[in-house]
């Protein structure tokens, strides 16, 4: 009966330990890179070409366990002084799905 518990004990730390890792991929990209991620991509595109500042706003995580940052188009919008947004881009890095970090790129006037 021992023998029983302690084979079922083991099998669940396993099960919690590999679903633990399992998600470690902890930022959104159109490219996934396992080992280490970090694209920048568009997102929204108007007409207006005006772009002369630039505001940048970003969330990091670890392990996908802890997350924090505002990586808002709002926020973005008040770090670069932008009123009129042009267009809207992403950037996302991630280093063996153990730390990432996601951005918000917004240009305009």
């Amino acid at each position: 009966m021992k023998k029983k518990a302690y084979v079922l004990l083991s099998f669940a730390m396993v099960s919690v330990i590999s679903m633990t890792l399992a998600g470690c991929m902890p930022v959104a990209s159109p490219m996934v890179g396992i080992i280490y991620t970090e694209v920048k991509y568009g997102m929204i595109a108007t007409t207006s070409t005006a772009t002369p500042k630039e505001g940048k706003a970003c969330g990091q995580t670890i392990l996908g366990w802890v997350a924090t940052g505002d990586a808002s188009i709002s926020a973005a919008k008040a770090a670069g002084g932008v009123t009129n947004v042009a267009h809207i881009d992403h950037y996302a890095k991630s280093i063996l799905g153990i730390i990432g970090e996601w951005c918000t790129i917004v240009k305009g006037s």
